[in-house]
Parts: structure tokens; sequence; C-alpha cells
């Protein structure tokens, strides 16, 4: 563990003396996930008012939000509870008038929540799927012209790979016969029994990102011609975009461990969050091109050539995994830290957050996987106590509304 604590939250801003005129923002935490996988980090409902405009974790700020900060407090309450009894879930995708779409992992199935009953309504079953570990059925993505091409993208493990498929959804179709056989956009992404990375969603680019892990094979993070510890962007059709990196690449940013969450702010900033080792948990700023140390460095060491986290902390506190952007602030899912982090930005100066990142539900709701934004000050919180390293309670799992601030 390098350089001195601030309480329990370290920021090299604060080291660096520019967050002089906002005293109480100390900020970066500690963390990583130890060891092995996202297990081993140690171990009455109503539609929100408005409705998100894009799939997965990627929400862009309500009007009127860009230019205003949030408070340096926050606040988190969950306000209901839509569904439950799911099991396995791992992604959650909003579909266009509030209503979502939840994948199981180890089941391999895709189900429709009513955004106002709950009620569960199953899509149909992923062919190809093969869980394992940590793998199985992973990220949803709603296209981002989803009201014209009826499209859900899916990140999944086969017996040989990752892969990421598109698949035509026809809701006048049986239940259980809703999806249509999936297209496969990209495939060859490394599997393993642990860091499969998982998370996809459209930016305001209309591009689509995944976020990839490195099976614990600490090098091919480093290495830019695997798609392995990667962020990856891509046209809707799987193809390297304009503008990337590499013009024949896929690769957006390199050496991460295990990208989990994946989100952009008000000013259409991507941000994500990632597993650590044994020392430190990671929040992103991410830059096209841009190393982000693993297994080189872990959390913020400061070194020429690598780009520190915004935001780090311990792995009893964290084990992140998705993200989300609402009102002026990230919110982090924690697994082994069981609680939803808040973390406060500073407008402009994305590498200051305003304050102290702040813990809400506390090992109250277990292990938190996914978190999508619902529109104004409304989330999805997504549980995961189902997947064999949570302590299931009755009616495990569920997707809770929670009112932020």
């Amino acid at each position: 563990m390098r350089g001195a604590l601030f309480g329990r939250v370290q920021s090299p801003a604060v080291r660096r003396g520019v967050m002089a005129a906002v005293a109480s923002a100390a900020l970066l935490l500690s963390a990583a996930c130890s060891g092995g996988g996202d297990g081993d980090e140690g171990g009455a409902s109503g539609r929100p008012a408005g409705s998100p405009t894009t799939s997965g974790s990627a929400s862009p700020a309500s009007p009127g939000r860009s230019a205003e900060l949030p408070p340096e407090k926050g606040s988190a309450k969950v306000v209901s509870t839509l569904t439950e009894n799911l099991k396995s879930p791992w992604g959650l995708a909003a579909l266009p008038g509030g209503d979502l779409l939840v994948s199981s992992r180890d089941e391999g199935t895709i189900h429709r929540i009513d955004g106002e009953s709950g009620k569960q309504t199953l899509l149909g079953s992923v062919p190809g799927v093969a869980p394992a570990g940590e793998g199985g059925l992973l990220g949803l993505a709603v296209s981002s012209t989803f009201g014209a091409d009826q499209l859900v993208y899916a990140y999944f493990t086969t017996t040989s790979d990752n892969r990421i498929v598109r698949m035509s959804y026809d809701e006048k179709r049986p239940a259980g016969q809703q999806l249509g056989a999936p297209d496969t956009i990209l495939r060859g992404i490394p599997k393993g029994s642990i860091h499969n990375g998982g998370r996809i969603a459209f930016g305001p680019d209309k591009m689509l990102y995944a976020g990839t892990g490195e099976t614990g094979d600490t090098g091919l993070s480093q290495d830019k011609e695997s798609l392995a510890g990667k962020i990856l962007r891509m046209t809707p059709d799987g193809e390297p975009v304009h503008g990337n990196p590499e013009a024949d690449s896929v690769v957006y940013s390199y050496g991460h461990r295990n990208v989990q969450g994946l989100a952009w702010d008000a000013q259409k900033r991507l941000w994500a969050a990632e597993f650590g080792q044994n020392t430190w948990d990671e929040l992103n700023l991410i830059e096209p091109g841009g190393n982000y140390g693993w297994p080189e460095v872990e959390g913020e060491e400061g070194e020429d050539g690598f780009i520190d986290p915004v935001a780090q902390w311990k792995t009893s506190e964290a084990s992140p995994s998705g993200i989300a952007y609402a009102e002026g602030s990230i919110w982090m899912a924690g697994l082994r830290g069981e609680r939803l982090w808040r973390i406060p930005l500073s407008g402009e100066k994305a590498r200051e957050p305003l304050a102290d990142p702040q813990a809400f539900l506390e090992e109250e709701h277990g292990r938190l996987r996914t978190v999508v934004s619902a529109g104004s000050d409304r989330l999805w919180l997504l549980t995961s106590n189902t997947d064999g390293r949570g302590t299931q309670k009755p009616g495990d799992d569920r997707v809770l509304q929670v009112e932020v601030e």
C-alpha cells in the first residue's frame, strides 16, 4: 500500500494541491478485489418520472444538469422493490418506455420486467451460452435505434470464448419464443473461469462499448493485439470505429484487469469501474488509447505512461460492478462491499471530484451487481445474492428502485 491515507479516502488531486478551492474534497478510496474473481473480493413499485434514453448503464444527464454541481453530501434510499426471485441476474438494460431487460448468468435467459407492476416475461434462452465460474450470460444493451430495429445485444461466454451478439426481439410472439437467432458481431474475446468482463453499453456517439477482463492471464492486459483486459469501442455491427486509437482495432483503452461498469457523465465523458487484485479497486476516467496500468500498476502510483484512477477503494469496501450517472454523480454498485457508492463530480474538472465518495445501503441488500439510471433522480439497482457467492435470503434476487440526490 503506497501513500498516506486521508481518513478512508485518498486523492492524488489533494496531494497535488489542486483541490484548495474545494477543501472538503480529499478523494480516492482504497480498494481492489482480492486474489481471485468477483466473488473472492473478499468474498410496491411505480414507474419513476422520466425514462432513460440509452441502454445499459450509459445514461445521459437530464436537460439542464450539465452546468450544475451536485451537493457535496448526497442521499440514496430504496423506495420500492420492483421485482424479486430472479436467479443469478447480471445484465440490466432499459427499454424505451421504462420496462427492463435482465439476464440470468447461469440460466442463459433474458426476461422483461414491467416497469410498473414488476411482472416478469421470459423472452427466451440465448443459445451457445456456457456458464462456468464467472462466465455465462452477462451484459445486455438495447440498440440505440431500438424503435426502428428492435435489436437486443448480449455479451456471453461460450465453450471457446466470450462474444457479443445481437438478437431481434418480437414481443408479439409467445413468451419464451421472442428472441431471434443470435447474430455474432464480435467473437474471440478470451474467456476464463474468472475475469470475463461483460459490461456493454451504447454511448452518446451511438457506438457500442464493452468492458473485458484478462481471464487471470495478466499479460493480456498490456497486449494491444488481445481483446482481454480492455475497453472496446465498435460500431453496432462490431467493426472498428473511425477515430479509435488504431484504425483497424476495436481496442479503445488497455491495461485493465476486469472492467465491470461503464457510464457517461453530462459532458459525455466515459467512466469505468474495475476490480483490482489485492490492494485497490478503481474508478477510471477513460481516455482513448490510455494505458491504465495493470499488471504493472495497481491503483494510484503516479508512474509515467500509466493513467491513475480518479478514485480507489479497499477490497472490503467495493469490488465494484455496474455504474451509472445521475444527479451529477457516478453511482457504483459494490459486490463484496455490499453498498452503493456516490462519487460527486466537479463539472469540467473531471479528475477533481467535488467531495469524498459516500457509501449508502451498507449490508442492507447484500451484494449489488448492476445500477442503471431510471431518469431524473431514480436508479434501478440489481442485487446479486444467488450466484453462489452471496448470502441468499427469501426473495433474492431483486430489482430495487432507489431515489438519489
